[in-house]
Order: C-alpha cells, then sequence, then structure tokens
C-alpha cells in the first residue's frame, strides 16, 4: 500500500505550497553607517562652484617648506625657501644658488642632530619624519619644549653667527633632512655682496617684537589714529562641485510582472543611491583635488611617536586643532589601535551615544570610525591616518558642499532623471548627486599619520 493512502494528516511541505512568504528587501553587505555624511554640515551652492576667501598674510605658525622626496633623496624649489622668514625678500636668482647648496642627510631614531651648547654651523628643513626640542633644566633635568615635523625648520640663525646651541634636538623618527652650513653661505656671499645685509636685515626684523596698535580712543589728550587694512589673496581657492552619475537600467516587462511585494525599479534604486552614498564619504576623505586627506596642510600633520596611536599622540593632535574640535575620523581599526593602549595605560576612554550608537571619545571628542579611511599595506606593518577636524561654517571649519533643488530631486543633491526605454523595452534612468568638501581655514583640519595598527600586548593573568 502506497505512503500516500497511509498518510493521516496535511504535511509540511504541502502545507507550505499555499502559505505566503515574508520576503525582505535586498540588503547590501556594503552599506556602512556613512557617519561623516550625517555629522559633516551641509551648505547650500547655488552655482555649483565655491571660492574660498583668505586673508593673504598667513601666521608664521603655518610657514612650512614643502620639500619633493625622491626616494632617499630631497628636492626643494627656490620659490619654496620663501616660507622661511629668513629668506623671504631675496631675489630668485639667490634663492635658485642656495637650493643647490643644500645636501640631503639621513638621521635614524634617537640620533641627536644639534646639542646644547655646541656651536652651532648649520640650519634644517624636516622632509620627512620629527624631532624633539628639549633643554636642560637648573634642576638638571631635562625638559622637552616642542616636536617639530614635515615642513618645519630651525637653525637658520647658525648662518649669519657662530653661536651656541640653545636646545638640542633629536630625531624621534628615522627622519630625512634639508641640511645648509654657514660656510657654503659666506661662500656665495663672495657672488652676491648684498646677500649677507639682507640675512641681517630680515634677522633684525624678524627678532624686533612688533608694535602694539594705537587706539582710536585716549583717555588724555587727542588720540592717533593709525591707518589698518586687511589684504586678501588675490587668487583664492576654488572647489568645483564632483559629481557621481549612473545609469540605471531596468527592463519594462520586469518592472510590470514582478511589482509585488517590492516595487523593482524603487528597490533597484534604492541600492543604487546607497552605494552611490558609499562612494560620496569616500570621496569626502580621499577626493585627489578636495578629499579631507589631500586638503590638511603640512603644518597640521603628525606622526605618531612610536607607531601605535597613544593618548599622547591625541593630545598632540588636539594642540594642532585646539580651536573648538568637533570629530576625530578614524578606521575602526585604529579606533581599535588606539583603546588597546589606552587599555595598557590603565586609561580606558569614556564613550558617548549619538544617533543611538556609542563612540569612544577623547578628551570629550567622539572618535568616529569609517572605513574609507585608506589603510597603507605596502609597510611591514599596516599603518592609517587618524583625522581630527573643528566642523562647521560659522567656526571657519570643514564644511560638506552641495546643490540642492536640482530638477527631478529625490533625496537632497540626488537627481533620478528617466532617459527613455530603448528598442529592447529596457528604461533607462540618469541617477546623479553633486557634492564637494571644503576646509575653510588651514587649523581646521588635522592628521595623525603613521599609524600602526597591528600592535598587541599580552596582559598579566
Amino acid at each position: 500500500m502506497s505512503d500516500t493512502m497511509l498518510r493521516t494528516r496535511l504535511g509540511e511541505s504541502a502545507a507550505r505550497s499555499l502559505a505566503d512568504v515574508h520576503k525582505t528587501g535586498p540588503q547590501m553587505a556594503a552599506i556602512s553607517p556613512r557617519w561623516l555624511l550625517r555629522l559633516l554640515p551641509w551648505v547650500d551652492v547655488d552655482a555649483g562652484l565655491v571660492r574660498v576667501n583668505r586673508v593673504r598674510v598667513m601666521g608664521a605658525e603655518l610657514q612650512r617648506v614643502e620639500a619633493r622626496i625622491d626616494g632617499e633623496q630631497a628636492l626643494l624649489l627656490p620659490e619654496h625657501l620663501r616660507a622661511i622668514p629668513l629668506f623671504k625678500n631675496l631675489s630668485d636668482t639667490v634663492l635658485g644658488d642656495l637650493v643647490a647648496r643644500f645636501a640631503t642627510r639621513q638621521v635614524p631614531a634617537g640620533a641627536a642632530i644639534v646639542i646644547e651648547g655646541e656651536p652651532g654651523e648649520e640650519m634644517f628643513i624636516i622632509c620627512r619624519g620629527a624631532v624633539e626640542v628639549s633643554s636642560r633644566t637648573p634642576s638638571g633635568g631635562r625638559a622637552i619644549l616642542a616636536q617639530r615635523h614635515d615642513g618645519e625648520f630651525f637653525g637658520e640663525m647658525a648662518l649669519l653667527h657662530a653661536t651656541p646651541c640653545s636646545a638640542t634636538v633629536r630625531a624621534i623618527a628615522p627622519t630625512l633632512l634639508l641640511v645648509l652650513n654657514r660656510d657654503a653661505v659666506l661662500k656665495l656671499a663672495l657672488n652676491h655682496r648684498q646677500l649677507l645685509d639682507d640675512l641681517e636685515a630680515a634677522a633684525k626684523s624678524n627678532a624686533s617684537a612688533p608694535q602694539q596698535p594705537k587706539r582710536a580712543t585716549s583717555e588724555e589728550g587727542e588720540p592717533v589714529v593709525m591707518p589698518t587694512g586687511v589684504d586678501y589673496e588675490e587668487k583664492p581657492l576654488e572647489i568645483v562641485l564632483s559629481a557621481i552619475i549612473t545609469a540605471l537600467r531596468v527592463h519594462s516587462r520586469i518592472m510590470d510582472l514582478c511589482k509585488k511585494p517590492f516595487d523593482q525599479l524603487r528597490e533597484q534604486a534604492r541600492l543604487v543611491i546607497e552605494a552611490r552614498k558609499e562612494r560620496q564619504e569616500w570621496k569626502l576623505i580621499n577626493n585627489a583635488k578636495f578629499g579631507l586627506a589631500r586638503a590638511i596642510v603640512p603644518s597640521m600633520r603628525l606622526r605618531t611617536r612610536k607607531g601605535p596611536p597613544t593618548p599622547d599622540d591625541l593630545d598632540d593632535l588636539l594642540g594642532r586643532v585646539w580651536k573648538e574640535p568637533s570629530l576625530f575620523q578614524a578606521h575602526p581599526m585604529a579606533i581599535a589601535a588606539f583603546a588597546r593602549e589606552c587599555t595598557a595605560r590603565g586609561v580606558p576612554p569614556p564613550t558617548v551615544a549619538l544617533y543611538g550608537s556609542p563612540f569612544l571619545t577623547w578628551r570629550g571628542v567622539p572618535l568616529i570610525p569609517s572605513d574609507k579611511v585608506p589603510i597603507d599595506t605596502s609597510a611591514p606593518i599596516p599603518t592609517t591616518r587618524n583625522f581630527l577636524l573643528r566642523a562647521g561654517n560659522e567656526r571657519r571649519g570643514v564644511v560638506a558642499l552641495h546643490q540642492p533643488n536640482i530638477s527631478d530631486e529625490r533625496l537632497p543633491s540626488f537627481a533620478i532623471r528617466f532617459n527613455g526605454v530603448d528598442e529592447e523595452g529596457i528604461g533607462n534612468y540618469l541617477i546623479s548627486v553633486y557634492f564637494s568638501l571644503a576646509v575653510l581655514a588651514d587649523d581646521a583640519a588635522g592628521s595623525l599619520d603613521g599609524v600602526e595598527i597591528g600592535n598587541y600586548r599580552d596582559y598579566p593573568n
């Protein structure tokens, strides 16, 4: 007798053939929270172009020499020397002769470059690496005065006077230097007889204390009103909105017949927009023209002291971006590496809740993760960068730019335009988004470079 005749109840597999199946929308694992898109303030752009006007004269704290590195050699253009106040007013011919007399020097970590009390005869430009400046204290110890990084320079007064060095400068990382000797300057002065006088005049001008402006009001007598004014850059930075454009193609027969329970066109458009938003955040960080990693000037870039990101490193970064810092931006693995260093020191970072999610913080500033921050795997130990931002238009910070109210707009700056049906019955839809990023002031963004993410510690049981 067959099994069908012996069955006395409804089978589960047979029953399922009559039941509805609950379906979910298509799930895409590549979708991330995209915190940067949420936390950056968006500024409306009317004409697709932003001109960032700035004051022409920059403070001395932002003066850096932009040397080019070719392998283990550093190259310098004559106009780059104008970032050094001592050379600012020299002619192009003299600067060209000076550049030819710089020599490249590699210094290992821990080696002394100049020693306090010894005669100084050279000036140095840091092309790659970091140095620490320290001096002796009356009690016999040593006080750390400062750290200097890529693009900074020191010892320029040794080119004019053979005076003892006022501090010890030691490399805290493998450092590549450009070095100029006083003897080379003296030999050059034989061909340019005005050179030494020009350097002495520049040194006296820089050493003189700036006069306080006289007030327009006075308690005694008539005030003397001094003329003043602020000059602007003649060629300000201009940022053109970037565009991401995608053509979505869906067959009309599929849209007609397979439209329940999910609209096929709507789901396709949703997934394409999600993917474009992921690309949008990647570009805000990595774009070669306007991305955050590109926009940070050399003076706002630091290197870690020993490789892994420590609380001291983040404190140094906060010392650069100290005017109302808004957020750290780092790869999740870099945040985990920082948490391990904090745990090893016994100072676990507190957390704060944003958008219903917990974030680690340091000194009250949240560490925002993004997998769009690049990781350099070319070195034996993978490294990345940690960014620190001051966000906001009113704060002269970092802002995201977009152009709203475009035709066929579905989301802010996202347009979906129907582009017709071809002879095969395939509907074409053009999906576009327009955006960019601007760092309104150089001190609004900084980065901690050389962050090692592969350091793990053994903890006692």
